[in-house]
């Protein structure tokens, strides 16, 4: 078969023929009297072997290693294409995501186009000042694409920036609230904590009723951070899980302080002394979280919180008697 027909059949070019003839892949098993090119069978299924490796990505000069080399192992060479193949699509993805970035903030004109090529690159930066700057830049821009500052801040470990990031998500006015919501189901307790902490810095009251759902979280960080949120706006809800973070001395001067501030209000004073004396009371604390907990509860206005001190003046436990006696003689004081 002349190279014309083989090129028809095959579908490979007679000059990419001639190139696989040049470099000793296939060449033709004979020539017609008139000198032409003349291929066999074998010579066309070679072709399509060659084709075959092509398609999986392989240079020419691997696929005449694997057709001529008896000991060519293909393991090396395949893993070395898998990660090759990797490498090429997490790239192809990078350049899909920010052309979608680009698209969701709607450039009026080429300059706002490389305004936010420009702010997603600094976002990507290895240097943590590069990316703080980008993002307290970002603040009130319009052309910023929301989404990109909601990646950053879920995936920022440098605190500085993580909180210029959420400062910048913040003055958005509420826009990245549901992907933030999605970081909140990451498997990743690092992204959940960021999400969290990121929602709990957004002032609007969807922001606030993510909170109330991350009360019933499964990750216990994620509900402390909610009720200390909730607590600062001043949310009962999150009583219950405040005065457990007192218990298990988990930011325990943060629950506190939210708890003192919440019991400004005469009723829910009440109900939060209530819940202090029934958790000192309730499955045996440990000597240290009862101390914390008096501790708290000196704190807490109100009839409730001194008849409960006084009681707790005469306890078994020297220290908590001795604290609840001190706060008690405070508030006569007062």
């Amino acid at each position: 078969m002349l190279i014309g027909e083989v090129a028809r059949r095959s579908g490979v070019s007679a000059r990419m023929l001639r190139h696989y003839d040049r470099l000793g892949l296939v060449r033709p098993s004979g020539r017609t009297g008139g000198g032409y090119r003349e291929y066999a069978r074998e010579d066309i299924q070679r072709i399509f072997h060659i084709e075959s490796l092509r398609s999986l990505g392989l240079s020419l000069r691997d696929i005449g290693r694997a057709l001529d080399d008896p000991g060519f192992e293909p393991s090396a060479l395949v893993d070395d294409l898998v990660r090759r193949t990797q490498e090429r699509i997490a790239a192809e993805t990078e350049l899909l995501t920010r052309l979608r970035r680009i698209g969701a903030a709607e450039p009026t004109g080429w300059e706002d186009v490389l305004r936010t090529v420009a702010l997603l690159h600094a976002l990507g930066s290895e240097s943590p000042g590069k990316r703080q700057s980008a993002a307290l830049s970002s603040a009130g821009q319009a052309a910023v694409p929301v989404e990109a500052l909601v990646e950053a801040a879920l995936h920022e470990a440098d605190p500085n920036v993580a909180g210029a990031l959420r400062w910048a998500l913040a003055q958005s006015g509420g826009s990245g609230l549901e992907l933030l919501a999605e970081g909140l189901g990451s498997p990743v307790a690092e992204v959940r904590g960021r999400a969290v902490r990121a929602i709990a810095e957004m002032p609007a009251e969807e922001a606030t009723a993510l909170l109330r759902d991350a009360l019933t979280h499964r990750d216990v960080e994620v509900r402390r951070c909610a009720a200390v949120a909730l607590g600062s706006r001043g949310v009962a809800d999150a009583v219950p899980t405040l005065i457990d973070m007192i218990a298990e001395g988990a930011n325990d001067v943060d629950a506190a302080d939210t708890l003192s501030a919440l019991a400004h209000e005469p009723a829910l004073a009440d109900r939060i002394a209530t819940g202090l004396v029934d958790r000192l009371t309730r499955n045996a604390p440990s000597p240290s979280a009862r101390r914390g907990l008096t501790q708290a509860l000196g704190d807490i206005p109100g009839p409730t919180t001194s008849r409960a001190l006084a009681q707790l003046s005469q306890d078994e436990d020297r220290a908590v008697a001795l604290t609840a006696a001190y706060l008690l003689g405070l508030r006569e004081t007062r």
